[in-house]
């Protein structure tokens, strides 16, 4: 009877290795549903700018600016955010935009704290609808396939977007929705803004997180707000690069 023991005692060793080995690889394979994701974004600055005197102005070595953000969901909500670096900012700070964004997608509503010469204005609107083209070309993105879709806004405005069915809420950087999975690489046409996914980490996420504060602020629709800049700043070429650049991702 001794050997017969051993045996069974081989086996069920065996049985917990193989366990150990496949499990993970069976968590992996799970969809996602909940969750946090830090994006990094590079902002050539250059391309943003195009004056020859704002060239001149910005340093080689500030040339593409890098900021992360985090992106946090469930799979009815999800909130995105700039992370505030402790380190000695300069004046390229002002340069590129933070914003928060809020999302309910059972509701189909988000408010979106809008940066704005040093201010927070809150915007409460609808979800975005865009028309996505869906095409068949693929990357891994934090482990993770993604299939790319492109969104024409205008004739000279096209943003390339990277989503996995892999993570399942309709959520990306920027407020950007509206695709059969999470995005986790976004981009401009000519690669002046891109965004991309370099941590991404299943959990479930506090109600805490969705929470937000107008602090008695005027809340504007978003149509309200773009004829408030159109008004007040279209009129200069300044003007038009700073509502261009507002509404860039809108």
């Amino acid at each position: 009877m001794a050997p017969k023991k051993k045996n069974i005692s081989i086996g069920v060793n065996s049985f917990f290795l193989i366990f150990g080995i496949l499990f993970p690889l069976v968590i992996q394979g799970q969809i996602v549903t909940s969750g946090k994701i830090t994006f990094e974004r590079r902002t050539n600055l250059l391309k943003k700018y195009d004056d020859p005197r704002m060239a001149k102005r910005i340093p080689k070595d500030k040339k593409i600016k890098k900021e992360n953000f985090v992106l946090s969901f469930n799979e009815e909500k999800s909130s995105f955010k700039p992370i505030i670096e402790d380190v000695k900012s300069d004046w390229t700070e002002w340069l590129t935009s933070k914003n928060t964004y809020y999302q309910d997608l059972k509701k189909k509503e988000q408010v979106i704290m809008l940066a704005f010469i040093g201010k927070e204005i809150p915007i409460k609107d609808s979800l975005p609808v865009r028309k996505w083209k869906i095409t068949n070309k693929k990357r891994t993105i934090g482990g993770y396939e993604c299939r790319r879709a492109i969104y024409e806004k205008n004739d000279s405005t096209r943003i390339y977007a990277w989503f996995s069915t892999d993570i399942s809420p309709s959520v990306g950087p920027e407020g950007f929705c509206g695709l059969p999975g999470t995005i986790l690489g976004i981009a401009t046409e000519d690669g002046g803004i891109v965004y991309f996914a370099k941590e991404i980490k299943a959990t479930k996420i506090k109600k805490e997180e969705f929470n937000f504060d107008f602090e008695k602020k005027k809340v504007y629709s978003l149509s309200e707000f773009k004829n408030k800049i159109e008004k007040e700043y279209a009129n200069s070429k300044w003007g038009k690069n700073l509502y261009n650049d507002l509404f860039r991702w809108l």
